[in-house]
């Protein structure tokens, strides 16, 4: 994410997909955010931004931005406590003259993500302990990525691609009954219509 995008987010309000905090005092707070990001149930696929060193308004809270602040942000991630281990980014950025520790966490592909055994979302500004539907929904996000890789459509793949010997000899054979290959009476061509 580029610094006009991060200012553009600086200056709005908290939503669902950015918050701040003056101080990373409150560590279990910041959990919960990278947990509610990486969660993300509105499905927007874009990563949520957590600044450290900005006050709720949107001032500057004149943070010392340190290696081992970004250290102990960064280890976050994989302590153990939020699991599965978010994707996340950890950077010094300086915004508005303002130096800040910029979160980025990026979307869960095995939603949902849990903090201390709780799954947390983003309702709008606040975060928030999901509902049983709204688990349910997560899930249901991690089983569509589930698929074993054969399953995945290729898009770009032509007729052209395929080994149709292979294809009629091999899979036809073993899919389909011999009356129903018999009875079919279209060209491999029309068949996927």
């Amino acid at each position: 994410m580029d610094d006009q995008e991060l200012i553009a987010f600086l200056n709005d309000l908290e939503s669902d997909r950015v918050e701040r905090k003056a101080s990373p005092s409150d560590s279990k707070k910041i959990r919960q955010a990278i947990c509610a990001f990486a969660n993300d149930l509105p499905n927007y696929q874009k990563p949520g931004v957590l600044f450290i060193g900005v006050n709720d308004d949107g001032t500057c809270a004149h943070l010392s931005i340190t290696d081992d602040l970004l250290l102990s942000l960064a280890n976050l991630r994989s302590d153990g406590k939020i699991l599965p281990f978010p994707a996340l980014q950890v950077n010094k950025r300086c915004l508005n003259h303002c130096e800040l520790a910029v979160v980025l966490v990026e979307p869960s592909d095995a939603p949902p993500v849990r903090f201390d055994g709780r799954t947390w979302i983003r309702v709008g500004p606040r975060r928030a302990i999901a509902t049983p539907e709204e688990e349910r929904r997560l899930n249901e996000k991690r089983r569509v990525k589930d698929l074993p890789f054969d399953l995945y459509p290729l898009t770009n793949a032509l007729i052209e691609n395929l080994n149709l010997d292979s294809f009629q000899r091999d899979y036809l054979t073993s899919a389909l009954a011999p009356d129903v290959l018999e009875a079919n009476q279209r060209s491999l061509t029309q068949q996927p219509d």
